[in-house]
């Protein structure tokens, strides 16, 4: 009997033992490839001896030091790491713990820098719809998927949502894409024009869209219109980076492909590959201006945020990544990647659309190729989908609600950076089975 509290009650898990690069081996021995990372996570894979040693030095110099009485050197080398790459006029860091606090304080950041430049008015928060941005309160308030919004909404901060630039199923027949993008950013304006320029604070968007829409990249030029109108009005712009940045997408920072810079941007999962949790909020120079130059202090806090060996653990994954030139290869295996899948599956009749950009693709599931009908929620397919891939061997990340929150369902791929071409030959052959199982004949 277990007295761990499970995601799911009524699932028998096995129990991982080790890990060896792009798999994961069970306790019965049994090698998983981990297509997804966790949860686009284990960007390095697992095992990685330069990373264990870098928490294992730090665990034997100095484990915690809280963040009221000092800084530390990690915490210091990686805040000065991420800067000297980042984009435009972000400059400073904010360490915490994951993808959810990390959001958590970008929202917290954005509503005390407009009290310090004396506008309280300016409260209200734009996000959109099909998008995830983590699971407390405030995170899950921005985060537009209904599914995981529904039980909450009672106490949950009101954000209003504006629709997500998502091409396969909303740009219309004979529309280009640059017409659609910019329809789909001016969303954006007609929002803020609603609610009133002098009280929108924020507008939170992710790059790609990850969890709830399956590795969505917006078309070229939308992120430049939703940055021009932001500038108009005076609404700060937040990016989630949580799932699609630290070179997942094939550039550190997924905007970088967009060619914008946000006000405040938020990392995690990839900063720490799995071996430390750990998470950022990066906020522009003139943000954090506002703060010292006035009250001095941001109104916000963690136990852990600055921790050193979080920290040590992120700094030694970034200089894997650069040493071994892996950002290039997201953008080769990437590429090879989408390349199989469109092989093996873009005439299936039950794959409606293969997106998504470096090594974070989506597939997205339907009943008809050619209508875009939703598969039937009552047949739970990302959940057979996902049952399939793992008696298979093969780790992934479907979910359900792709169109609405309740209607549609994706699969997510987000492998190790380190993945081999025959194990993306694996990966795709593995999806074939699970494809086999889950959908309907």
């Amino acid at each position: 009997m277990s007295h761990v509290f499970p995601r799911h009650c009524h699932t028998h898990q096995p129990v991982a033992v080790g890990g060896e690069g792009c798999y994961l081996i069970d306790a019965d021995g049994k090698r998983y490839l981990d297509g997804s990372g966790g949860a686009a996570v284990s960007c390095l894979g697992h095992g990685n001896t330069r990373v264990g040693e870098a928490v294992a030095a730090q665990m034997g110099k100095l484990a915690f030091a809280h963040t009221g009485f000092f800084t530390s050197k990690p915490a210091e080398e990686l805040a000065d790491h991420l800067i000297a790459r980042a984009p435009g006029a972000l400059d400073r860091v904010y360490f915490v713990s994951g993808g959810s606090e990390a959001v958590e304080a970008a929202i917290k950041l954005a509503r005390q820098y407009w009290m310090e430049r004396e506008k309280p008015e300016k409260r209200h928060l734009i996000a959109r719809r099909q998008s995830y941005h983590g699971n407390t309160l405030g995170a899950l308030a921005a985060g537009g998927n209904a599914w995981r919004r529904a039980p909450f909404l009672p106490l949950l901060p009101e954000v209003h949502h504006i629709a997500p630039c998502y091409a396969y199923r909303d740009q219309a027949e004979g529309e280009s894409e640059a017409d659609y993008g910019r329809r789909a950013a001016d969303a954006l304006e007609a929002e803020i024009l609603r609610l009133g320029p002098a009280s929108v604070m924020a507008f939170i968007a992710e790059p790609v869209v990850g969890a709830t829409l399956g590795a969505v990249p917006a078309v070229e030029g939308y992120f430049q219109r939703i940055r021009e109108i932001c500038d108009q009005y005076e609404v700060l712009l937040i990016l989630d980076e949580v799932m699609c940045g630290m070179g997942r997408t094939g550039t550190l920072f997924a905007c970088e492909a967009d060619g914008i810079s946000p006000d405040i941007l938020c990392i995690a999962k990839g900063l720490g590959a799995g071996y430390q949790p750990i998470g950022a909020m990066l906020a522009s120079s003139g943000i954090y201006a506002a703060i010292s130059n006035g009250s001095g202090f941001f109104q916000h806090g963690h136990t852990y945020i600055g921790h050193p060996v979080a920290t040590a653990a992120g700094l030694a994954v970034l200089k894997e990544i650069e040493e071994h030139n892996l950002l290039a290869r997201v953008q080769e295996r990437g590429a090879q990647l989408h390349d199989k899948l469109v092989e093996a599956f873009g005439q299936h009749a039950h794959i409606g659309d293969i997106r998504g950009r470096g090594l974070f693709r989506g597939l997205e599931l339907v009943e008809d190729r050619e209508t875009k009908a939703p598969l039937d929620p009552t047949r739970k397919t990302a959940a057979r989908f996902k049952s399939a891939a793992f008696e298979a061997g093969l780790i992934c990340y479907p979910m359900s609600g792709t169109v609405d929150g309740k209607l549609g369902d994706h699969v997510l791929l987000a492998p190790p950076f380190i993945i081999e071409e025959p194990q993306l030959d694996e990966l795709v052959a593995k999806l074939g089975i699970a494809l086999e199982s889950a959908l309907p004949s």
